[in-house]
């Protein structure tokens, strides 16, 4: 006589406990797996501010062009990487901020081929070494703090050094540490950037 299996209500029951305390508990663990991607520093009086690519909406540049008007830099260094309608990003971003009133002298476009922040890092450090820069702050998107500062730091290695520098995030519209589950598009922002942050530590 074959014996009927056991209903198994405990560990159904268990399941439905856990899912029940893990969304109760979701404003306190949720933003712990957001925090990792942002690693900002203190911006600290250095000779220029270099904006990575890769921020259609200007946040990057304007946080940028306010650490220049604060007296941090003296100038921004504006990565274009080809392929926006045609053109280099920078050329569409320093438009965007003489609009805005930032006169035009205070961004240096520095176009490129680049298609990673690896590659990225590559040239604007080069650039930064062909122009004998000494300090520079690293300004991007505050998800991308972490990641880009490690790639900053670890192809300065590589190359056998280079300026000193520091972290600066700006704010985006969408992602906020807090509540980024909330946000379709910063749902998709985590997701992509832990992603990327994966495939960087595996050399990827």
């Amino acid at each position: 006589m074959i014996r009927a299996r056991r209903f198994p209500f405990k560990s159904i029951l268990l399941l439905f406990c856990l899912c029940v305390v893990l969304y109760a508990g979701r404003d306190v663990w949720l933003p712990l797996v957001a925090r990792p991607l942002v690693h900002e520093e203190t911006p600290s009086k250095s000779e220029v501010a270099v904006v990575l690519a890769g921020d259609p909406r200007g946040n990057r540049i304007r946080k940028a062009a306010e650490l220049a008007k604060a007296g941090y830099v003296q100038e921004v260094l504006v990565s274009g990487p080809a392929g926006m309608y045609g053109v280099h990003e920078n050329d569409l971003a320093i438009p965007y901020m003489v609009q805005l009133g930032y006169p035009a002298k205070l961004f240096v476009p520095i176009p490129h081929t680049a298609h990673s922040t690896r590659e990225e890092a590559v040239v604007l450090i080069r650039e930064l070494e062909r122009r004998k820069i000494q300090s520079f702050i690293l300004v991007t998107s505050d998800y991308h703090t972490a990641r880009a500062g490690r790639i900053f730091r670890a192809t300065e290695r590589a190359l056998g050094g280079g300026p000193e520098m520091c972290v600066v995030g700006s704010p985006d519209d969408d992602f906020h540490v807090g509540d980024w589950w909330r946000n379709r598009e910063a749902q998709k922002t985590v997701f992509l950037e832990w992603c990327k942050t994966i495939a960087t530590a595996l050399g990827v």
